[in-house]
């Protein structure tokens, strides 16, 4: 598990206790099993991006005070400078970076995610509430959404309902980077 991952993990239980709850209260309430949950907490497991904006909901908090231990303090305008957004790295080869993360009370969470070439038949697929749309910035990225599997080019883009399993991937050896942008109904 990278560093940053670890200090999430570390947060997160330390946010939970703040807020009075178990972890196995925090596993009911998220959905998940227990056993899960605790892997997560304890930094044994890579922690999907969906957990963690259910986590940041649940503890009435916002994204990056869990990625970053930082709260967002910008209420007019955000900007971030090219590679300077808060990044996760969800699991080798596939990262985050957060593109909004010191603007409060976000709508939207707008991430540049690059995906580094390699054989990734064993991607886990996540699924959370919202809306969220891709568009691809540079290479091939290959979109599984539920039982479909859809290709994409610099330029193509997908809008869909992220409560059906998905996960992308990059294609032809090359890396992908895409721009997502999610939308949660409690956001």
């Amino acid at each position: 598990m990278s560093k940053s991952m670890t200090q999430i993990a570390e947060r997160i239980r330390e946010t939970r206790e703040a807020c009075e709850l178990t972890q196995k209260e925090t596993a009911e309430k998220l959905g998940i099993p227990l056993d899960i949950y605790v892997q997560y907490e304890n930094a044994d497991a890579d922690i999907p991006i969906s957990v963690l904006y259910d986590l940041s909901e649940l503890f009435g908090i916002e994204l990056t005070d869990l990625l970053t231990g930082t709260t967002p303090k910008l209420k007019n305008y955000c900007v971030v400078k090219n590679g300077e957004g808060v990044e996760i790295e969800r699991y080798k080869g596939y990262k985050f970076q957060s593109l909004a993360f010191n603007f409060k009370n976000k709508k939207i969470e707008p991430l540049l995610v690059t995906i580094e070439p390699k054989e990734n038949k064993n991607m886990s697929l996540v699924s959370h509430h919202g809306q969220e749309f891709n568009y691809v910035l540079e290479g091939k990225i290959k979109v599984i959404l539920g039982d479909k599997e859809i290709e994409l080019s610099e330029g193509d883009s997908i809008y869909f309902d992220p409560t059906i399993p998905h996960g992308q991937t990059a294609v032809n050896n090359t890396t992908a980077k895409f721009l997502t942008v999610i939308l949660h109904e409690n956001m």
